[in-house]
Parts: C-alpha cells; structure tokens; sequence
C-alpha cells in the first residue's frame, strides 16, 4: 500500500483531482458536449448545414434611433388635456397644489385649530392617491424612447 506522500504525487500527476473528474481519468471522447449541442440546435433552427466556421462577412448593424423628429427642435412641453382621464389628472394636480399652499398657510399661522392641519393634510393625501387612479398605461409614456429612457 503507497503511503500518503506518493499517493499526493500520483494526484499532482493526474491533473484534475479525482472528485471532480467526471471522465474518470479517461478522455472526454464520446462525451456530450452540451455548449456544441446548443450551438448546433441554433444553427439547424437558423436553416445553417454543417459544423461552425468562421466567416468574414460584415453584418450590417441597424441604427435604432429615438422614434421622435431629429427635427422637431421645439416639442410642445404642456399638450392640452384630451381625454376624461386626462382631465382628471389635471384636477388631481391642482388639488395636491392648492392643499399643499394651504397645507403651509395652515401650519405656519397661529390660532388655527388641529382638525383644518388634518383636513389640508387629508385633500392632499387624497389628491396624491387620485393620481394612481388616472395615471395612464406605462408602456404609452410619451416622454420615453424606444429603450425606456426618458426623453
């Protein structure tokens, strides 16, 4: 029986320790290569025969620029509302501006009782609640390009 020592030198010589080598010291002939496999499923599903070979054919990358006119160089900023949805939008903004003027206008002002701080402070959670409610579909988000990046 070797001892420990030339049990360690036989492992240095194999290369991979034996816990981890799958091919049990035999070579990787006849073994599944999953990464080929996968490589040759895409090529068969592109309608390509054949093993990969390199080819020095340039692909022409498309541009894809911002879906809006490069020369549009003044966009209106405020569109008028058009929708019933989009009106009530509006409201809701200009429900959490007034209560939130007053919501300072009460705070700062002496002798004023702790149910109108309350009230102000309820309008304007309501008003910030409303705009979940009459915020439009994401994906249709106007000030967004193409990648989701705001314009």
């Amino acid at each position: 029986m070797a001892n420990r020592a030339e049990r360690r030198a036989k492992a240095k010589g194999k290369g991979i320790p034996q816990q981890y080598d799958s091919t049990n010291g035999r070579g990787r002939k006849g073994m599944i290569d999953e990464q080929q496999l996968q490589e040759r499923s895409v090529r068969i599903a592109e309608g390509k025969k054949g093993p990969w070979k390199p080819t020095s054919s340039e692909i022409e990358a498309e541009e894809h620029a911002m879906d809006t006119d490069p020369n549009d160089f003044d966009p209106p900023a405020v569109r008028a509302p058009h929708s019933a949805r989009n009106w009530a939008r509006l409201v809701s903004w200009v429900v959490i501006v007034v209560s939130a003027m007053f919501f300072f206008v009460v705070m700062w002002l002496p002798n004023h009782p702790d149910w109108a701080i309350l009230v102000v402070s309820g309008v304007f959670a309501l008003g910030v609640l409303s705009l979940f409610f009459t915020a439009g579909n994401p994906k249709n988000n106007p000030n967004l390009d193409q990648n989701g990046t705001a314009v």
